[in-house]
């Protein structure tokens, strides 16, 4: 009802995925959907509000609308121009990943802490998310891994030339993401390090969640890397201590149930 009540609607198009299409919606609406990219919203963003303080202006987000920071920077420019703004909230993959039955609140509590697995180029591999996990495998909780997504991204030769070409968007695997993790626990053993996650690390691998073809798979960190999830976007979890409940769920999903639990029971409480 307030989409539809708003003269100018526009959908925000980099954080993440709208899974229905941008077609459903505007059908559903009855409302033409402006696409807003990371540019428009950064850099154009009094764009975007203009005329608001005297007609409605719809800024749709793909899950909660401040899970990405830069809303809020929208928020900010309103106030000081003196527009009124409401926000209606919805569920975003920091809730909705409780579907894969981890816990993330009340009784056995194991806060699932978020990093990002950013993609890795020939020479830039950075590693420090590698330690948020591990620092929080130590202290017996889960890890929420958002998946990197790189969309409108220009290359180094465009950028630098000035030119508007764009490469193609690429989204983050958790085949992908898995072979990051395998790659860093491997150049820290030869640096001689005792990692506290490992190749038989359980691990959740998900896709498209909230959506009809949802998919969730768990197994070791070595089984994620070629567990075949389908489109994006994807999110994975690496597991810390878990309660018994936790690793019953789990085991709805498990990629090898002998493995699994041979693994995941070393990690109980």
């Amino acid at each position: 009802e307030a989409v539809r009540r708003c003269r100018r609607v526009y959908l925000e198009a980099y954080t993440s995925v709208l899974t229905v299409g941008k077609e459903a919606l505007e059908e559903f609406y009855g409302k033409e959907l402006i696409l807003a990219d990371r540019e428009m919203v950064e850099q154009e963003a009094d764009t975007l509000l203009k005329e608001a303080d005297v007609c409605d202006v719809a800024f749709l987000v793909v899950g909660d609308p401040f899970g990405a920071t830069t809303h809020s920077d929208l928020v900010l420019r309103a106030v000081k121009l003196g527009i009124p703004y409401k926000v209606i909230h919805n569920a975003s993959i920091m809730n909705a990943v409780g579907c894969c039955g981890l816990q993330v609140t009340f009784l056995y509590m194991h806060i699932l802490y978020i990093c990002i697995l950013l993609f890795w180029t020939d020479t830039w591999k950075p590693e420090s998310f590698f330690d948020k996990i591990e620092k929080n495998r130590r202290s017996g909780m889960h890890t929420l891994c958002l998946l990197d997504i790189k969309v409108k991204e220009q290359s180094l030769e465009n950028l630098m030339k000035g030119r508007k070409i764009y490469e193609p968007p690429r989204y983050m695997s958790v085949n992908q993401a898995a072979e990051q993790l395998l790659a860093i626990i491997q150049n820290r053993r030869l640096q001689g390090e005792k990692t506290e996650t490992t190749e038989n690390t359980v691990c959740v691998g998900l896709a498209r969640v909230g959506a009809p073809d949802e998919k969730i798979a768990a197994g070791t960190l070595q089984q994620m890397s070629s567990v075949e999830l389908g489109g994006p976007l994807h999110s994975l979890i690496v597991t810390g201590t878990m309660h018994p409940l936790e690793l019953e769920m789990l085991k709805l999903f498990s990629v090898d149930s002998s493995s699994f639990e041979n693994n995941a029971c070393q990690r109980t409480t």
